[in-house]
């Protein structure tokens, strides 16, 4: 072990629906969608029409600005549908699958016996490259450039995120195979982080070739920016490329089969769910037949990813590229009578960061929260909330005003470099002001990014 990191701020928020540790087996997909809006910064370049067959493997389009970078089906089958927005933005690619997935064949490798070159284009003909995404900015990496580092984030602090000890039992040999390519692409190092909890015992014990260091503390401890920060910042003008297990995973079936296989596993849960645990789909998987015979009567929030930075997605909609979880939680639509539920209430139910309700005295109480945000937007006021739960050394209310003023200048002194959204979720929860922070965060990068380019 590296080196072993305590982060000291942030907030576990526990709650209701925790997935048990049961294995639903592969069962195939009806329908998958691949959705380049998964995809930071990406204009999407189709390479299929309606009605086509593919396989998996096929490249379905490409990014308009490096069409060596192509962006594959996961299963095989026929394009039933290209989904349009305004602007005839594309928005899905709809896929029926086959029962029997057939397969591009791209040839098993041994990655340890190539060059970086051979390694990167491997992954880009078999529409792989997407998988690994760079810092600044977590858009598509550039698969000419040449990394300071590339990080796999071992574990996931999120509320309710799935065990990656769990998850990768039994897919060691593939996880291995996949930081051997991935050792290929850097001069640098391979940081694996890992979780404290799981010392001694975790799936990555006897995996070579990597730099570990062990972090322990609430979230956002699993996050990737704060993993860097806390290890070697990131100066402007420097490039991470940063990987998850479970991508790791994929890219390790390609060095081994020669095959995109697509599976992945997940965690079902959340307070909505009638039996939280863990199954194994493929990626872009369709949500009805995911959650068919799960959800709870009432009104539900299905989200694609974790509750603080997932995205809700219809109950016939689909997994997202890099989700590992499904969560379904109550819709917060509903009046609250102030005696009992609102703010004059006893609050023993009731989550919060300060010491407002008795619910504080109960650290490790789990909660059954829907999505209402207990306000509405108000003018952004200064409460000294954000610096207790942002586990960097940078000003988070500076820098979202800097962000919100659009100045550069401000933005790069305050750090900007260094964070991405995901890294303000817990921002957004103890903002009095109700601001979409995230969102706010994310605009500012890509204007930024546009800037720079």
């Amino acid at each position: 072990m590296a080196g072993s990191i305590t982060i000291k701020r942030g907030k576990d928020i526990k709650l209701v629906g925790a997935s048990e540790k049961t294995l639903h087996p592969y069962s195939s997909a009806d329908v998958v969608a691949l959705k380049p809006t998964d995809f930071n910064g990406v204009t999407p370049k189709l390479l299929v029409k309606e009605g086509e067959e593919v396989k998996a493997g096929t490249p379905i389009f490409y990014e308009k600005q490096n069409d060596r970078v192509k962006f594959a089906s996961p299963v095989s089958g026929e394009v039933t549908e290209i989904v349009r927005g305004a602007k005839r933005k594309i928005l899905e690619i709809r896929i029926l699958a086959d029962k029997e997935i057939r397969y591009e064949e791209f040839g098993a490798a041994d990655s340890s016996a190539m060059s970086k070159e051979q390694v990167t284009d491997k992954l880009l003909d078999a529409g792989m490259w997407p998988l690994i995404r760079q810092r600044p900015f977590s858009i598509i990496a550039d698969p000419f450039s040449m990394p300071r580092d590339i990080i796999i984030s071992g574990f996931d602090s999120a509320p309710l995120g799935p065990e990656m000890d769990f998850i990768l039992q039994g897919q060691e040999r593939e996880f291995q195979a996949g930081v051997n390519a991935l050792s290929r692409l850097t001069k640098g190092k391979v940081r694996l982080n890992v979780s404290s909890k799981h010392h001694g015992a975790t799936v990555y014990k006897d995996i070579e070739g990597v730099d570990k260091t062990e972090f322990s503390g609430p979230h956002p401890a699993g996050n990737v920016s704060v993993q860097v920060h806390h290890t070697e910042p990131l100066n402007k003008g420097e490039v991470i490329w940063f990987v998850y297990p479970q991508e790791v995973v994929i890219i390790g079936r390609l060095f081994l089969t020669g095959r995109y296989e697509a599976t992945r596993r997940i965690a079902i849960n959340g307070s909505m769910i009638n039996k939280p645990a863990y199954a194994e789909v493929m990626g872009g998987t369709n949500i009805k037949g995911l959650l068919a015979g799960q959800l709870k009567e009432g009104h539900v929030r299905v989200i694609s990813g974790n509750v603080l930075t997932g995205r809700q997605v219809a109950e016939d909609g689909f997994l997202g590229f890099f989700s590992s979880q499904v969560c379904a939680i109550p819709e917060g639509d509903h009046h609250k009578f102030l005696l009992t539920e609102g703010w004059l209430s006893p609050g023993f139910n009731r989550f919060s960061m300060s010491r407002a309700y008795p619910s504080w005295l109960m650290p490790n109480k789990t909660y059954d929260l829907d999505t209402n945000l207990n306000g509405e937007i108000r003018s952004f006021v200064m409460t000294g909330q954000m610096e207790k739960v942002f586990p960097f050394d940078i000003y988070p209310m500076q820098l979202i005003k800097a962000v919100m003023a659009n100045d550069i200048d401000k933005m790069e002194s305050m750090g900007i470099y260094e964070v991405d959204a995901e890294d303000f979720a817990l921002c957004e929860v103890v903002c009095t002001s109700k601001i979409d922070i995230q969102k706010v965060i994310r605009e500012g990068m890509e204007s930024l990014r546009m800037e720079i380019a």
